[in-house]
């Protein structure tokens, strides 16, 4: 790999492809082309509580979660349920009110936040690293950002908020503009009400600004409008609801607390291999970022520490993992560790504010997602996705600095790795979800015109879905099945408690597997949105598929054993 020319004449610029003259808009297109094929996905996840908030908000704009919701087997206050401000459900609402509430107009609405992500990504880098394209190349294909971007949840715009914020905040404290600083701190207060996360904006900027010495009386004050953002949010939220939901969804982080040492462990393993196989684009550069006996080390060394963190916790697996699933946790832990040491080799040979960036928004996401979150999930993996890729880019060109040189040939191999698996995840999960709707038709089809009524347990898109086609979600607190009833029950989903007599199990759905890749099945051992159903973020080999068991009801006596009531 060549060290960039000099920036070419208006003349040769001229003779440029279109491609190499305009490489953010290159990037963008490459976002549509790579998640319009999505574009029709089914609602998944926690998709449906965006769309119901950003329904809700088309008739009280004001009163964002002034609904009730069965969410968890009984009906419960919205403002209850979600852990997450409601920006990105405005967005919908204005969307859906235009367009229609389809899967393809919402889904569509939601590829401007991932252009914003990556052309974002682009003009970051620039400022951080030679080669600025191929750092937003490895973003866009890196298996968590797309499998997120397919999603409507707000990760992904919260992700477009951050970098711009940054973007405006450091050209704002280089040109001396006091509108940039202004701009950055709308961004972060956009940022931090799409997805509370944001909020950590706030440290990362003081950090960066101290770090360069920079005069506090240039940017502090601005801090202000991000902070009474947030002040604001909780004292309206307060009023309409009885309790602020900021300081509600932080006690409800902080509440997530590990009762011993295993426990400890066992987040940091799950979260080391969410981050190894999240960032596999990143991961798959290591042959390439470290010298040989380094890498060989490295390698031998990030294998015992997770060999030995995997069999120190292993009796905190509700399910023993399989030989292969071993190995993969083993692989992306490994690979995880790698880019960890990355952030820390960057900043211990640059020691400046760019390189303190880098790795305290690496290492702070990663302690985040370890300690603080209810689950390690990919959604919390995200934010690293931008800096991995920059910090990626930054070690290649120093090693080149140094005298190593990379074909392009080479460097295409992990390339087109990543973006092989970050498109195969991405489809796993358009097959995870494309399951909810599927079953939901199979069961209306086969009981919904026998002038019963058809109740449900589940949720997620399964939800959605069922209530799409006319049933109705069963209330554990407010039973009203009659004899003649059908319960569908759907398998792996969440919230879903056992049935006993006098209930009759009629017939059982089957959507079979679609590959050899999944991104949720607990017995595959993948959890990508939540690692109570695994401790990968993917997995490879046979999985079960998804079902739904339909149930009649026998009045005689009770429906539910063992219901006890879950509250956020």
């Amino acid at each position: 790999m060549a060290v960039p020319k000099p920036k070419a004449s208006a003349q040769e610029s001229a003779s440029l492809p279109w491609f190499a003259r305009h490489p953010a808009w290159l990037l963008a297109l490459l976002t549509v082309l790579a998640l319009l094929p999505f574009a029709g996905k089914p609602f998944n996840i926690d998709d449906p509580l965006f769309v119901w908030t950003a329904q809700h908000i088309r008739t009280h704009p004001l009163d964002p979660y002034g609904f009730n919701v069965n969410w968890y087997g009984y009906d419960w206050p919205m403002a209850a349920t979600t852990q997450n401000p409601p920006l990105a459900s405005y967005f919908l609402a204005m969307v859906g009110g235009i367009f229609g509430w389809g899967e393809f107009a919402l889904h569509t609405a939601f590829l401007l936040p991932a252009i914003a992500a990556i052309v974002g990504t682009y003009r970051l880098a620039a400022r951080l690293c030679k080669w600025p394209f191929l750092a937003a190349f490895l973003a866009l294909f890196t298996p968590v950002f797309l499998v997120s971007s397919t999603t409507l949840m707000c990760d992904v715009m919260m992700l477009a908020f951050w970098v711009w914020a940054l973007i405006f905040w450091m050209e704002g404290t280089e040109r001396k503009r006091a509108w940039y600083f202004a701009l950055a701190a709308i961004l972060i207060a956009l940022a931090s009400l799409t997805k509370y996360f944001g909020a950590c904006l706030l440290p990362l900027v003081v950090v960066w600004s101290l770090w360069r010495k920079q005069p506090a009386r240039q940017w502090l004050g601005w801090l202000a409008i991000p902070v009474l953002a947030l002040v604001a949010y909780q004292l309206a939220t307060k009023a309409l609801y009885g309790h602020g939901l900021l300081t509600t969804a932080g006690a409800y982080a902080t509440a997530i607390h590990k009762s011993s040492i295993l426990l400890n462990l066992n987040s940091v393993l799950v979260a080391l291999t969410f981050t190894g196989g999240c960032l596999a684009t990143a991961a798959f550069f290591a042959p390439m970022l470290w010298p040989r006996r380094g890498l060989l080390i490295g390698t031998i060394g990030s294998l015992a520490i997770a060999a030995i963190l995997f069999f120190a916790i292993r009796g905190t697996f509700p399910d023993q993992p399989g030989a292969a699933e071993i190995a993969q946790i083993l692989f992306w832990a490994a690979g995880g560790i790698s880019l960890i040491a990355l952030a820390i080799a960057d900043f211990y040979r640059r020691r400046d504010a760019d390189s303190l960036l880098l790795g305290c928004w690496m290492l702070g996401t990663f302690v985040f997602t370890a300690f603080f979150n209810w689950t390690v999930n990919g959604r919390s993996i995200l934010p690293m996705a931008i800096p991995a890729a920059i910090l990626v880019v930054r070690r290649l060109e120093q090693r080149e600095s140094a005298g190593v040189q990379f074909s392009w040939r080479l460097l295409l191999v992990p390339t087109v790795a990543g973006a092989v698996l970050a498109i195969w995840a991405t489809t796993a999960d358009y097959f995870f979800a494309s399951a909810s709707p599927v079953a939901a038709r199979a069961v209306q089809s086969a009981h919904g015109d026998k002038g019963h009524r058809i109740w449900f347990e589940g949720h997620w898109g399964f939800q959605y879905y069922m209530q799409q086609n006319g049933a109705t979600a069963l209330d554990l607190h407010k039973l009203a099945i009659t004899e003649g009833d059908y319960i569908a029950v759907p398998s792996g989903n969440s919230n879903v408690y056992p049935l006993k007599e006098p209930i009759v199990e009629l017939e059982t759905f089957s959507i079979p597997p679609s590959g050899s890749l999944t991104t949720m099945n607990a017995d595959a051992g993948a959890g990508f949105y939540a690692s109570l159903w695994g401790p990968l973020p993917f997995a490879f080999g046979p999985n079960s598929g998804q079902s739904v068991t339909v149930f009649g009801y026998d009045p005689t006596g009770e429906l539910l054993k063992g219901a006890t009531e879950k509250k956020p």
